[in-house]
């Protein structure tokens, strides 16, 4: 950083403004991570978890897609705009290997485990939707006509990801929900976003239309497959995310990338091979080192929460919180006094 001040630019960007966005992909990622392991994982040790990982898996990934002299990009010519490899695929990978590491939580495939607010469900989607906005267009690094059609591209994704998980909903159970409205948006999304700055607003819609079909499906495969995914970044970010990659090898036109087509607009076969050997490698990776520092960590410390703390829940037990008084105090879970806020123990009973 030595050097480095207000002047400093990164093409037409300021350089410090540059490394702060790229560190805001950084910190997405490793919260993506965290989603899959939800409620069992210590928090002392995802805090060590976190920087090795960082340092072992994403920072190599996004250097080998966005950096210079990437083999992703200048050897290979895969193509990802705002994160599909880096963010999506990364973080669902390495997800997936946390996952068997950690085993799935208590009461998985026995106790319902839906969502306790779906009001704050919907909020939380609608701020990340538009947060998006941000990640995406402003992979542009103007504000100029290329930033505009990935703006649109990315609103386009979204809307027809939700359409699409809310067609598998109606005609698989009956019946379509606001859960699967804010997962659908979600799953679009992820795929529009390596391939928004791409695909022109025909292939944005087709390729949100087909995330949103396929990973209302792929969220069950964890059932099925036994791998306790708390929040299916599973099953819609590395689902997603391999959606969008490997499309971009089929609807890439020349208009976006300036060079580069898909299989659709005459470029053969040639862009979708490339797409695909990127995504293989840099799951393959992401899984491999992810699980190796999974172990390491779980063998020196301990990456898996006590058994009671996990019961009781590790807001109030790690943290001494909790969003519902009357959802812990009524649970019928034990709750030891040691981990009660000092608030709650000096409350008087009744």
């Amino acid at each position: 950083m030595a050097g480095l001040g207000p002047d400093s630019v990164q093409g037409t960007v300021p350089t410090l403004l540059f490394a702060t966005f790229q560190l805001t992909f950084a910190i997405i990622t490793a919260a993506l991570v965290s989603g899959a392991v939800a409620d069992r994982a210590k928090f002392g040790a995802w805090l060590v978890f976190v920087p090795l990982w960082a340092l072992l898996v994403y920072v190599p990934v996004a250097h080998w897609v966005w950096g210079p002299g990437g083999w992703i990009l200048a050897d290979l010519g895969a193509l990802d705009f705002a994160g599909g490899l880096p963010v999506e695929i990364t973080s669902g990978a390495s997800g997936l290997a946390l996952c068997l590491v950690l085993g799935p939580r208590l009461g998985f495939k026995k106790d319902a485990m839906r969502p306790h607010n779906l009001p704050m469900v919907m909020l939380g989607a609608g701020l990340l939707w538009f947060g998006w906005f941000g990640f995406n267009a402003g992979s542009a690094l103007g504000a100029n006509g290329l930033a505009a059609a990935a703006f649109l591209n990315t609103l386009a994704a979204g809307c027809t990801g939700l359409l699409g998980w809310l067609f598998v909903e109606q005609r698989r159970d009956g019946h379509p929900t606001t859960l699967g409205s804010a997962s659908g948006a979600v799953a679009g999304l992820v795929a529009i976003t390596p391939s928004c700055g791409s695909v022109s607003l025909l292939g944005a819609l087709v390729i949100g239309l087909a995330a949103g079909v396929v990973c209302s499906y792929a969220v069950a495969w964890k059932f099925r497959f036994d791998y306790d995914d708390s929040l299916d970044v599973v099953g819609v970010h590395l689902v997603g995310g391999v959606i969008g990659t490997v499309l971009i090898g089929v609807f890439a036109t020349e208009t976006m990338t300036g060079g580069a087509e898909g299989l659709l607009y005459g470029g053969g076969f040639g862009q979708l091979g490339r797409q695909l050997v990127a995504i293989v490698a840099v799951g393959a990776y992401a899984f491999a080192v992810t699980y190796g520092v999974a172990k390491l960590i779980d063998r020196v410390v301990g990456l898996r929460a006590d058994e009671e703390h996990e019961q009781t829940g590790l807001d109030l037990t790690v943290h001494a919180e909790t969003a519902y008084d009357h959802g812990v105090l009524g649970s019928g879970a034990p709750v030891s006094s040691s981990v009660l806020p000092t608030a709650q123990k000096a409350r008087p009973q009744a």
